[in-house]
């Protein structure tokens, strides 16, 4: 009996349409010897967009790099879901750092491959929302600040989902969470509250930052490859939906983080020393409520006592990003 090697291929990546392409215009994970650095044994969610995510980013740097990478990571669900003591699902040098120093972490590394001359080892740095837009906040400053070698990845899941869904400065307005109940005058998240990270990046006019959604996989990869060919301090913001603490279904992540952007609340774009170069314009843009809607979190502004306030204020929130980031240039369905 002769064995065949067949290849298993994930669906839903592109992979066949890949195959049609040019070899250098395929994606990474069209590559039967992909680096595959977040493997099987992690112990994510059903429907988790931040492992799909983080394999994807780091599958990129590692073949741009041609294996020459190493990985400082917060605490966080990533951490916590891929590297259940003694296992690790980890096929890159990685470390787990504080919750609040990744960025610090990273810039040590990197400052020790510069001293042994190693430039062509190249480091990331990479945390959820809490990490980064909460805890880790100034560590990453200082490290745009003194442009350090890093391209530090944010994976933003709007919440403090590993510890029960608590409210971070990421979190939408109006977002029912465990520390900002559906209760009150003004249920949820409050409005005119958190920050936006990438343009605080974008205020240390460091070299590239961009903005990017786990619905567009191969926007991602090229954001990637774009922040890999930069020295200095690099940032990229990548969306990725949390079906249990956004109270959607495991099926629909992709949907939903398509249904951000289409909306007009999630803005994708990419800037350079502190000016916008790119934005990703809207195609058939979607009212804010088809977003909104099926996410349990929202649930308390629809239906017989819902919260029209509120919901205008979120619209509100759209039509401002899409006037600032150029969304909708040659106007839009909605």
């Amino acid at each position: 009996m002769v064995k065949v090697n067949v290849p298993f291929m994930q669906t839903g990546t592109l992979v066949v349409g890949n195959r049609l392409l040019d070899e250098t215009d395929r994606s990474v994970q069209a590559w039967q010897g992909r680096p595959s650095c977040l493997t099987h044994g992690h112990r994510a969610c059903q429907g988790c967009a931040e492992a799909l995510a983080a394999r994807w980013v780091l599958d990129t740097a590692m073949e741009v790099t041609d294996g020459k990478l190493m990985v400082a990571n917060a605490t966080g669900c990533l951490e916590v879901f891929s590297t259940l003591y003694p296992e690790s699902a980890w096929k890159v040098p990685w470390i787990h750092s504080l919750f609040a120093n990744s960025a610090s972490v990273a810039t040590g590394i990197a400052a020790v491959l510069r001293a042994r001359g190693r430039t062509d080892t190249r480091v990331i740095a990479q945390g959820g929302d809490g990490g980064t837009a909460d805890i880790g906040l100034a560590c990453l400053s200082g490290m745009f600040e003194r442009n350090d070698d890093v391209l530090y990845v944010c994976y933003d899941n709007q919440g403090y989902m590993n510890t029960g869904a608590q409210r971070s400065s990421a979190t939408p307005p109006a977002t029912r969470t465990a520390t900002t109940p559906a209760v009150g005058r003004d249920p949820g998240a409050p409005f005119g509250q958190g920050k936006s990270v990438p343009r605080i990046a974008m205020a240390h006019d460091i070299p590239y930052v961009a903005t990017a959604s786990v619905a567009d996989l191969r926007d991602l990869e090229a954001k990637v490859r774009t922040a890999m060919s930069h020295r200095g301090a690099r940032y990229l913001h990548v969306l990725v939906t949390c079906p249990l603490g956004w109270g959607t279904k495991s099926a629909d992540s992709i949907k939903m983080a398509r249904l951000a952007v289409r909306c007009g609340l999630f803005p994708v774009f990419e800037a350079e020393y502190g000016e916008v170069t790119a934005s990703t314009p809207i195609r058939d843009r979607v009212p804010v409520e088809e977003y909104l809607r099926p996410q349990r979190r929202f649930a308390h502004l629809f239906g017989p006592n819902g919260d029209e306030i509120a919901l205008g204020r979120i619209r509100h929130m759209a039509e401002r990003n899409i006037r600032q980031y150029n969304l909708c240039p040659e106007g839009s369905r909605s």
